[in-house]
């Protein structure tokens, strides 16, 4: 049977292939080794810039440009020779440097390049490097800029229901009213923070050798400043530069990367699971697509199926990024081999994240509110009124404000007459009973409108 999405055993390559596919240059195979390819060439160049070490010829503009068509063209064609390769050597590293060796080998002048290729490098070396990118271009091309669709979404959402007033609802019972606009700001807030988090996680590499020492750096070259050449080396890739690690990177960025992400995504079950709420009680409805099926028996059903679909990717996204912030920065003694199958899972946790941000757009934009809805729950709500009329009771030190409310309202169905009867009773300044009377559910919302527009 080949590989297809029909027959991919992940529902990332399969049923939302088509949703994931720009993941694939970076998180696929085929990705890791182009990476990889790309940092065997940048430390040959690196290297070959160098006058201090004369056995490497300096590479000539014609040369270099050569070099970077490797990279640049690199194709699945490539990557199947490596593969082969990688079938002889049962070593995935060391079949890109047979590879590379491969392709000037025809070519006499890059003769005495060929030996340089992987110089003094352990597999980790480049690994790392290829780590860090992968995560970084994930980061700049895809992830961020889905969350800043996501953000100005359901701050769209905040805008244009500052003033909706709403029917809160704490421990699932009715509580004092908000605003739609104001429960959506309170999302952009908490997003926005985390956003800015994952942007700001500095991106380490480091190019240290077997064991974190050179040892074989200054075994060949014992007179040449190599930490000062791994420092410029990895920070021209972008990177910060770790001076101080065993043969892999400590990957500790790595889990507070996650960290950030597992974050965000959690807020976004949240929304989920609120618009979810909301979309039960009426408040939202979905925008009907004519050809589509909500149930395979009951034809009236418009289920929230983006907002579904988003919390279970979520979940599944956390689950593995979670477990990866956890065990990459373990390794025992120098290394072993655990962070190196694991980590190769990463793109698996940030797709199903992609996917969640997808549904979770595309439920947005069907979203409908339903204002008569909203209002008829504020309407028949009065009970919660008991919280303002004690609260100013207790400013003219009324005793037992809070016991005579709760005796009238605790477990009681009350309207307007019931409570504004009440009102009429109390002994405060006519102009404050005055007031209270003229307060509603949909008006006692607070700074709330305030909230929604400043977000």
């Amino acid at each position: 049977m080949d590989l297809s999405p029909l027959t991919a055993i992940s529902p990332v390559d399969g049923r939302y292939a088509d949703r994931t596919a720009e993941l694939r240059p970076i998180f696929s195979e085929y990705g890791y080794m182009r990476y990889r390819i790309k940092m065997e060439i940048a430390w040959l160049q690196a290297l070959a810039a160098r006058r201090d070490i004369s056995e490497i010829p300096a590479l000539s503009k014609q040369s270099g440009q050569f070099f970077d068509a490797i990279v640049d063209n690199f194709s699945e064609q490539d990557a199947r020779r490596i593969k082969e390769i990688e079938g002889v050597t049962n070593h995935d590293v060391k079949a890109i440097e047979y590879f590379l060796k491969e392709k000037i080998k025809d070519n006499p002048g890059f003769m005495k390049l060929s030996e340089f290729f992987h110089f003094a490098c352990t597999s980790e070396d480049i690994n790392n490097l290829c780590h860090a990118m992968m995560l970084k271009d994930a980061r700049t091309q895809i992830i961020l800029p889905l969350l800043d669709k996501i953000i100005s979404a359901i701050t769209e959402l905040a805008h244009k229901y500052a003033e909706m007033a709403m029917l809160s609802r704490t421990h699932g019972q009715m509580a004092s009213p908000t605003t739609l606009g104001k429960e959506m700001a309170i999302f952009v807030h908490r997003l926005r923070l985390q956003y800015q988090q994952l942007k700001d996680v500095e991106l380490l590499g480091k190019f240290n050798g077997a064991v974190g020492n050179y040892n074989a750096h200054l075994a060949a070259y014992p007179d040449i400043d190599w930490p000062a050449i791994s420092k410029q080396f990895v920070e021209a890739l972008d990177l910060v530069w770790n001076p101080h690690t065993t043969q892999i990177e400590s990957h500790d960025y790595m889990a507070e990367y996650f960290h950030a992400l597992s974050r965000i995504n959690t807020i976004l079950i949240n929304f989920c699971r609120d618009i979810w709420g909301y979309n039960s009680l009426g408040y939202f409805k979905q925008k009907a697509v004519a050809d589509e099926v909500g149930s395979s028996t009951m034809p009236h059903k418009i289920n929230p199926i983006d907002f579904e679909n988003a919390e279970g990717n979520l979940g599944l996204a956390n689950s593995l990024l979670e477990h990866l912030a956890e065990k990459l920065p373990i390794s025992r003694w120098q290394r072993d081999l655990t962070d190196s199958t694991a980590i190769r899972n990463t793109g698996t946790g940030i797709a199903h994240s992609i996917l969640a941000y997808k549904s979770c757009l595309k439920g947005i934009t069907r979203l409908e509110v339903d204002r008569d809805v909203i209002k008829n729950d504020l309407e028949n709500a009065w009970e919660i009124m008991a919280e303002p009329v004690q609260t100013v009771m207790r400013r003219y030190g009324v005793a037992q404000s809070y016991e005579k409310l709760k005796e009238l309202t605790r477990g009681q169905v009350i309207n307007r007459e019931t409570l504004h009867a009440f009102i009429n009773t109390l002994d405060i300044p006519k102009e404050e009973i005055q007031r209270l009377l003229k307060m509603t559910p949909a008006d006692y919302i607070g700074n709330a409108v305030e909230q929604a527009k400043e977000i």
